[in-house]
This record gives C-alpha cells, structure tokens and sequence, in this order.
C-alpha cells in the first residue's frame, strides 16, 4: 500500500473525518463517502490507514521516562461515576509542592496520546492527572472507536462531576500546592469551560477547540485561554456568542486561533495534527499555567 502524504489529502476528506470522530457519520457512511476521494492511486483501504491514529510511533514522552514518577491510581466521584482511574504523573525529583493540572481527553477516554499529554504536563514542571471517565464501564478499550460508542452511553454533565472530582483530588494531594488548572481537548476543552463555571476556586482554564457553555458565564472566576484551529467551522461558530458574553462579564480570557489548521491540531497520533501549531499553543499553555499555578 503507497504511503500517503498530508498534502495529497483534500480538506474535504478531513472534514469527513471529523464528522466521523464526532459521530455525525457512522463507519458505513464514512467509508462510502470516502470512496469518492479514493482517486488516483489512492484506496479507501490507505486513506482508512492515513486518517487513524498512530499512537505508537507518536509519543514525545516514554512511558517509562526517568525524569517522571508516573503511575495510574483511582478516586472517588460520588455525583459522577463512582470509582474513576486516571494517570497521575509528577517530576521525579522536586522540592516543594507543585500546581495541578487535570488533563481531560477527547469524546473517546483516556487514550494514548491523552497520556502522553498528561506525562508532557508533569515534564514541564507540574503535577497532572489524567481521568478515565470511560472507567465506570471498564475504562478506554484499547481503540477509538469502541471508546466513542463507550463515551456516548454517559451523560456528559455526570462525566463533568468525574473531572470535577479529579480536580477536589489534586487540590487535596500532599504534592500539590492546593493551584489546580484544567486543560482538555475537544470533549476535553468543553468540560474545561465548564469547569469554569462550575468550579469557584479553578485557577486556570484552557480549551483546546472546545464547545462554550451557553449560561452562566457570569459565574466565571478563573482566567481562561481559548485555542481554536481556523478550519474548525464546527466548533467556531460557538465562539462569537462566548466572546460576547465574556466581555459583557467583564471575564479575564485570551484567545487564539491558528489559521489553516483543523480540529485535532494538538493531537500528535493523527494527520491532523500540526506541529509549529500545536507547539505555539502548548507553549503558551505552560507559560499560562506557571503565571497562574505558582
């Protein structure tokens, strides 16, 4: 099978994609639409191969990296989920107590790349946990497709509560210093503005092209920075009305938004992903998270 490039791929075929990651399109309805782009050498079959994700060649940070202590433990949520798992990951040498930062995936669990975040976070100075809130159903499984049917059968307001809870967990750690933020993609980054509602006491918030809440935003304590792929028309459209009422509430926010890059752009184990994009965000989340985490 020819190995296929980005720049080969009409937009069209990502925009097909991401109505399939999000469930607009079942498989037998994607596959069928992607034919009409299996052109000129190319197969439903490679373009299929080229849109999934590679978890195992895209890590930036071994599992078994010695600079971190990094390991998977479980807390309670008693309004979400019950018992939930998540990978909690801290430098392993550090003097002193460190910020928080729940990590919360995608609409499909707690899946590799979601980790390697998690294990990025802890790397760059802070300690992070990552939840599965696909743990009251025996947690991700192994594969992003059984994932999304998973995370469909929740309620995404009871999952709200299970990252609520990661952050009561966080703030109460021995190793924390009682700062916790929130930084999440795509389902991620809609938990992560509502966290900022819901969560008085959040220090910082990042959304990765999340959903906006719609109510409420006048109940916003915790500054916030907004990141948002130029080509996502989905998840855009929401903005306009959020920015509005941010400003009417007079609520501390930075946006940005990164031209010609799709939805996805952070997440290294898809096409999607663009590096000086990505990096430029993750960056300006770190620096983000020290002013506000210290």
């Amino acid at each position: 099978m020819r190995k296929l490039r980005k720049e080969e791929i009409k937009q069209e075929v990502f925009d097909l994609y991401d109505a399939y990651a999000h469930n607009k399109l079942q498989r037998r309805e994607f596959m069928e639409k992607l034919s009409l782009y299996a052109v000129g050498g190319m197969t439903v079959a490679s373009l299929m191969s080229f849109l999934m994700p590679n978890y195992k060649d895209t890590f930036l940070v071994d599992e078994q990296d010695p600079r971190l202590d990094s390991g998977f433990i479980t807390y309670n949520s008693p309004k979400g989920g019950g018992e939930i798992k998540g990978l909690l990951s801290k430098p392993a040498d550090f003097e002193g107590k460190l910020g928080g930062i729940v990590v919360v995936h995608e609409n499909r669990g707690l899946n590799p790349y979601v980790e390697d975040t998690a294990r990025r976070a802890a790397l760059d100075g802070f300690i992070s946990l990552a939840p599965d809130a696909l743990s009251p159903l025996g947690g991700y499984p192994g594969n992003d497709d059984e994932g999304r049917a998973m995370q469909r059968t929740r309620d995404r307001y009871e999952m709200l509560e299970d990252f609520i809870g990661a952050y009561d967990y966080l703030k109460a750690h021995e190793d924390c210093n009682g700062q916790v933020g929130v930084v999440g993609f795509c389902f991620g980054g809609w938990i992560s503005n509502m966290m900022a509602v819901k969560v008085p006491d959040l220090a910082a918030a990042v959304p990765f092209y999340g959903g906006q809440p719609s109510e409420n935003i006048d109940q916003i304590n915790t500054p916030l920075m907004l990141h948002y792929a130029g080509l996502d028309e989905r998840v855009n459209a929401g903005w306009p009305a959020y920015e509005q009422a941010l400003k009417e509430n007079d609520k501390s926010y930075q946006e940005f938004t990164y031209p010609d890059v799709n939805h996805g752009f952070h997440n290294t184990s898809t096409p999607r992903y663009n590096e000086p994009a990505a990096e430029l965000a993750w960056s300006r989340t770190m620096d983000f998270f020290e002013k506000h985490l210290s």
